[in-house]
């Protein structure tokens, strides 16, 4: 399975252009517009005020110079009385602007803040509905990264870039109108201009697009690998590998500086080009603009021509205000193909339909449904439903898989773990005894044979009740921030601070528990430092114990501990597997013994079984093990 994860590694940094940029983005519009349709009906209104407003604004400085100002300078006593109603109405034009750009800002904001909460629930909602085969192929932290990085600046594109660029759009659009109405003359001379800066501009979009995407991609590569070394830092300092993480580290942001280098080289460029066109555009306007009309070959006033360079003005700055806005936008959307690429994810398929629910007699004596927590189990088949009483029989026959086509793990995989009975795997690493256990709760599926629970096929069973009949204790034990309390109480989260307690009780738990200064009210943060790894292990077993199921997974859970507290441990599941059908994993042959049925594996066959004396009476590997002459590898 690492080796999957690994080849997600081998990608890391490589720049690849968005593959679906319209698709992206034609989604992304289609998703915010669904989730607030008023609002963004509303925005686009006061967008379209905005702009409007801003236009006609310039456009009536022609009306301001001719039709009031010039007339004052022929005027022996001026009466401003006319040119203080116009500039009354300018003033209002501006400031109905300024209203719909508030109004539109807001809207964006609370808009953006709403598709951010959707889309992280969306996301985590879809998440957990993943097979583990994702996570095996996909680093924790660039799947982190989509959380983070991909969603805010996703953000700052819902709230920012595009009400700017449908602003800017509607301001171009506006103001090209009100050129034309002036002088169709100088308009056409205006676009000429601005045609040759934006085929200029397209080169520089289409290099920042490509590293805007890379720079996305290097970005998580760099949070997965600051992640690994920190939940691997011992490690790395036991070994004195500090200098070898940090050059690796280096290697990765370095590409990221070199990207994000490049792709904000190319975007900066954007605006200062569009700047100066600006300014040579307006040049290009007063002396051409001026000069035919001083010959009369166009028909312009003083304050027309006025009009015409404020508007010619406002023309390139949305223009330069999209260039601008498009490399962010673009940088989003190579965040959202990441997230669109998360959600689209093919979930967990359960066809199953046999249910699980505690059972219990009526009056009459007949075993009946219930949603009391009773300690027997039934499983509801058919229709109508028929209870089948949870033995915990667990039979594989002829069972083949492979985690890629072509490289197969198990070989015809056949047993029998009877009601009750503590069925041991033993191997070397890769040998396959981990990979069993998956198979019983679904994690992977089979890619022949059957495996049966009490005589039903799992993939008949719906995977949420097939996982809550099981319960697994890892060698990794995996703790929340949270009280100790609601730490145990994960492994049922109705069960009662007496049945936490009795679970605590059962893992011999309780003891170190009663101790903390809180008891069970103490707070342990995520990776469970405060407690050691024998105590950790322990709230494990108490956890497995409070959901109380029929059949119990052990996978090496004492492998990371010493002796001493490998008794405590031990005991603590020797009081969780009674009366219950259990799968052990361990490199100790010590904890396994006394187990009903050992198995014994070698690259995914089983090449012994037996319980302890029988193997030890074939002299074969079990035997070799045993007494110390083969060591597991």
């Amino acid at each position: 399975m690492r080796q999957m994860r690994g080849t997600s590694n081998n990608n890391r940094g490589r720049a690849r252009k968005p593959e679906h940029t319209w698709r992206t983005l034609g989604r992304l519009l289609q998703y915010t517009f669904a989730s607030s349709r008023t609002m963004w009906v509303v925005s686009i209104i006061s967008i379209i005020v905005a702009a409007l407003s801003a236009s006609l604004g310039s456009k009536f400085i022609q009306t301001l110079i001719d039709s009031y100002i010039m007339p004052l300078t022929k005027e022996a006593t001026p009466n401003f009385a006319p040119l203080i109603q116009a500039i009354a109405i300018m003033a209002a034009i501006y400031y109905t602007g300024v209203i719909g750009t508030g109004i539109f800002t807001q809207l964006q904001v609370i808009i953006g803040q709403r598709v951010q909460k959707q889309i992280r629930d969306e996301m985590f909602e879809h998440m957990q509905s993943l097979p583990m085969s994702y996570f095996d192929r996909n680093d924790v932290g660039d799947i982190m990264s989509r959380y983070t990085n991909d969603v805010d600046t996703l953000m700052q594109m819902i709230s920012q870039s595009i009400p700017t660029f449908i602003q800017s759009l509607f301001n171009m659009v506006f103001v090209l109108i009100m050129m034309i109405l002036i002088s169709p003359l100088l308009t056409l001379l205006s676009l000429v201009v601005l045609g040759l800066s934006i085929i200029f501009v397209r080169v520089l979009f289409s290099q920042s697009s490509r590293y805007f995407s890379a720079q996305q991609r290097a970005l998580g590569t760099v949070n997965g690998y600051a992640e690994e070394i920190l939940n691997g830092l011992k490690v790395v300092k036991v070994f004195s590998h500090e200098q070898a993480v940090q050059k690796q580290f280096d290697t990765y942001n370095s590409g990221l500086r070199n990207d994000s280098a490049k792709a904000n080289a190319y975007a900066t460029m954007v605006f200062p080009i569009m700047g100066n066109m600006s300014n040579l555009l307006y040049v290009l306007t007063a002396v051409v603009g001026g000069t035919l009309a001083v010959n009369n070959v166009i028909t312009l006033t003083l304050g027309g021509l006025a009009a015409f360079l404020q508007l010619s003005r406002g023309f390139t700055q949305p223009v330069a205000q999209i260039s601008q806005q498009v490399n962010s936008i673009i940088m989003a959307l190579a965040g959202a193909e990441r997230i669109f690429g998360l959600l689209d994810e093919k979930p967990e398929s359960d066809d199953g339909k046999v249910t699980l629910t505690n059972m219990k007699k009526d009056a009459a004596g007949n075993l009946v449904p219930t949603k009391e927590h009773t300690e027997n189990w039934a499983w509801q088949v058919g229709t109508p439903v028929k209870l089948v009483p949870v033995q915990g029989v667990v039979e594989f026959k002829d069972v083949n898989f492979s985690y890629y086509p072509g490289v197969q793990i198990l070989h015809d995989i056949n047993l029998t773990a009877k009601a009750g009975e503590k069925v041991a795997f033993v191997g070397a690493t890769g040998a396959g005894k981990t990979t069993i256990t998956s198979m019983i709760n679904r994690f992977y599926d089979i890619d022949s044979g059957q495996i049966t629970y009490d005589g039903i096929d799992i993939r008949e069973i719906k995977k949420a009740d097939l996982r809550r009949s099981l319960a697994i204790v890892l060698q990794e034990t995996n703790l929340f921030t949270d009280t100790i309390m609601n730490n145990i109480r994960m492994g049922n989260l109705d069960a009662t601070d007496d049945e936490v307690i009795a679970a605590a009780k059962l893992a011999n738990a309780d003891e170190f528990i009663q101790e903390l200064p809180k008891g069970y009210q103490s707070t342990i943060d995520g990776d469970g430092s405060d407690l050691s790894q024998g105590q950790r292990q322990l709230l494990s077993i108490a956890r497995a114990a409070v959901a109380d199921p029929p059949v119990m997974i052990m996978d090496e859970a004492t492998a990371s501990i010493d002796t001493r507290t490998e008794r405590a441990v031990q005991a603590g599941m020797d009081n969780l597997m009674k009366g219950r059908t259990t799968f052990v994993i361990a490199h100790r042959l010590s904890t396994i013994f006394n187990s009903d049925l050992i198995i014994v594996l070698d690259h995914g066959k089983i090449v012994e079984r037996g319980n302890h004396e029988q193997l030890m009476a074939q002299h074969g590997e079990y035997y070799q093990l045993y007494t110390g002459s083969l060591v597991l590898e």
